[in-house]
């Protein structure tokens, strides 16, 4: 096999896997979904490809100094994915997510096909397992929803707090627009809030404007 053929043949299986990893990400509306890691695994093992073979048998040349520049450089793009907001972290797991999807296409890269294979399953499983509602991980487990809704009457927020099964706003503000008040709140609810529950809340209650469901730490 020509060695060209072996190299695309690395780079499509860190595609995969990179792929793989997004899927769950992407299913659960986070920030880094499946192009993100699919490229992300492709261009860590391209790196690692010219890192390993690109410069054939050049005197005084460390093939490893490639390959720590990617583990530092795709730092830069899970910085950009965390976000401090109400005085908690968002997007920290899918940052760490990009980082170990680098890992990963590094390994393909270098021809370490069981170490990438492994890491791949490796971080699915333990991504799953911690979003099975077991007791144990029950009070960690919750979605952060941004609902904006007007008050026409006294017990609209009770209604917002029976809808998602709260007992209290997390931040909760109001301003006037055209003459209405317009409220916004952020809720932790354990609630399953997908986007046929969305489209439901906001069909179902007309004084309800927006559902969005935002990005927690998980």
């Amino acid at each position: 096999m020509p060695e060209w053929v072996e190299y695309l043949l690395r780079i499509l299986l860190a595609v995969g896997l990179g792929f793989v990893i997004g899927i769950e990400r992407q299913l659960r509306l986070k920030v880094g979904g499946i192009r993100t890691h699919a490229v992300v695994a492709a261009g860590a093992c391209i790196f690692m490809l010219i890192s390993k073979y690109g410069f054939g048998d050049t005197a005084n040349f460390d093939a490893s100094r490639i390959a720590s520049q990617v583990v530092s450089g795709i730092s830069f793009i899970g910085a950009g994915m965390i976000l401090y907001r109400e005085q908690s972290v968002h997007g920290l797991t899918s940052a760490a997510g990009i980082w170990l999807t680098a890992a990963i296409g590094m390994a393909v890269g270098a021809g370490m096909y069981y170490v990438a294979l492994g890491g791949a399953l490796i971080v699915i499983v333990v991504q799953l397992i911690f979003h099975i509602p077991l007791k144990i991980f029950k009070d960690r487990h919750y979605n952060e929803i941004k609902v904006v809704f007007k008050s026409p009457t006294d017990d609209c927020p009770d209604v917002i707090k029976n809808l998602f099964d709260i007992t209290n706003f997390t931040d909760f503000k109001a301003e006037r627009q055209d003459g209405d008040i317009v409220y916004s709140a952020v809720i932790h609810s354990k609630r399953q809030v997908d986007a046929s529950f969305i489209r439901n809340a906001v069909n179902d209650y007309p004084f309800v404007i927006s559902v969005e469901k935002t990005e927690s730490d998980r």
